[in-house]
């Protein structure tokens, strides 16, 4: 079961290598004329064909990669065979960690490292619990009032507070909020804005400037030693590497600082977003989440965490990870000729029926049962895996535990509405507000 070469696959013989089974060019072609998302594309093809599947939309072959040891072939034993090319974020964030390539990345990357794990992990602690409590505080009022919010917006505010907060030492103010807003502005439009970089520019010139000004405040006010009541953040480490590194100039510390707000806020605010839309059609799962033990029990707090991980598996942060083959390769025993372009796929790979029993069911204990999940590392990732994979897994993790130990036994939203679809762009967002109101504690 757990061969690279996937789920049920035989072992490869060397010499055996054939062509990947490639989709009808009607299938394309029918998906091209009815103008859907390239995610139902990418749905019948898997179905059609497999876990490594090719088809055409230009001129040069794709191969859709949703087996597990294929996966793994891919992400994790052997990315120097397929790289990623230029980011669709670039033009948001730079030559910043999560678009930058060889040796470069390389360096920053591990540069970064150190502050997400362990130890270094533990420096933010305190500044995500207080914007869980900040949040919290909020959900207060609006229980006392009645007040209706939008749900998605909330767990926009709470994330970017909490990377805002491990970035500079200070909390979030109204203010920096609605300028900050334009990341997500720009994120969004990433995948409609034209081809060329001159125009792609001009689109969001605004938003950048906007961008720009903020990071630039606050890089000043780093640099000239101010730090917050919790003491320096992540920013000043980024300062104090440009006094010994030459490579980090002002321009690749504000890349990298708007990659790590980017990166550190949409992803976990739209997958706290999906889990309080998946409790509302759910609500015994949270019932069970609460009743696993006592506040600040770690049975609680695995149990919370589970609720993170089965909306990760429905809702992986990066839904498609594109790479590019850079040399002939042998993939589950299928030859991969060097430019093809390769698409990793977490959201297929998740919703395999033959990974995951009833997979379109949202089922946490998926992740705190014995064998209630597969155990080969390629069928479950949705933060990617190998060298590549993103550096804020534990970060995120960390802030949607601690926010959801504040909010889950205190309020359960009623929603007014509910978005009746997804969005597949850079990540799946909900395709529509979420209006709520608060529902009376538990008794």
């Amino acid at each position: 079961m757990d061969t690279e070469a996937g789920l049920g696959s035989p072992p490869h013989v060397p010499g055996t290598e054939r062509p990947v089974p490639e989709a009808e060019p009607g299938l394309v072609a029918r998906w091209q004329a009815g103008g859907g998302q390239l995610v139902e594309l990418l749905s019948q093809v898997r179905e059609r064909i497999g876990g490594v599947a090719a088809f055409r939309l230009g001129p040069n072959p794709t191969v859709l990669v949703t087996d597990p040891g294929a996966v793994q072939h891919v992400l994790a034993r052997h990315p120097d065979r397929y790289v990623k090319r230029s980011h669709r974020a670039r033009l948001l964030v730079g030559d910043g960690v999560l678009s930058a390539t060889g040796e470069a990345w390389q360096r920053q990357r591990r540069l970064l490292q150190s502050q997400f794990t362990g130890t270094g992990m533990r420096r933010y602690d305190r500044r995500i619990t207080e914007a869980a409590r900040t949040t919290a505080e909020r959900w207060e009022s609006y229980a006392r009032t009645g007040q209706t919010f939008d749900v998605g917006q909330e767990m926009h505010r709470f994330a970017l507070d909490a990377i805002w907060r491990s970035l500079t030492g200070h909390s979030l103010d109204d203010g920096t909020e609605r300028e900050l807003a334009a990341v997500s502005a720009v994120g969004a439009a990433l995948p409609t804005l034209p081809a060329d970089v001159t125009d792609a520019e001009a689109a969001v010139a605004a938003d950048l400037a906007r961008i720009d000004a903020v990071a630039l405040r606050a890089i000043e006010a780093a640099r000239g030693g101010e730090a917050g009541p919790d003491g320096p953040g992540l920013l000043h480490i980024l300062i104090d590497a440009g006094t010994e590194r030459p490579e980090y100039t002002d321009r690749l510390i504000r890349d990298e600082l708007v990659t790590l707000l980017a990166a550190g806020h949409e992803t976990t605010a739209t997958t706290l977003t999906w889990l309080h839309l998946l409790l509302d059609r759910h609500p015994t799962a949270r019932e069970q989440a609460l009743a696993a033990g006592e506040a600040g029990s770690a049975q609680r707090r695995e149990a919370i965490r589970a609720l993170v991980h089965e909306t990760l598996r429905l809702y992986p942060s990066a839904w498609v990870l594109p790479r590019h083959a850079a040399e002939d390769d042998t993939l589950a025993g299928y030859t991969v000729k060097a430019g093809t372009d390769v698409l990793v796929c977490p959201y297929l790979t998740h919703r395999d029926p033959e990974l995951w029993p009833d997979p379109e069911h949202f089922d946490p204990r998926r992740f705190t049962a014995p064998g209630g999940r597969p155990t080969h590392p390629g069928a479950y990732f949705p933060f990617g895996i190998g060298p590549r994979a993103c550096l804020g897994l534990q970060f995120a993790l960390r802030e949607s535990t601690v926010l959801l130990e504040h909010l889950l036994p205190a309020h359960t939203p009623a929603f007014a509405a509910t978005p009746a679809r997804a969005r597949y762009g850079i990540t799946v967002r909900p395709d529509g507000p979420s209006p709520a109101t608060l529902k009376p504690p538990l008794a």
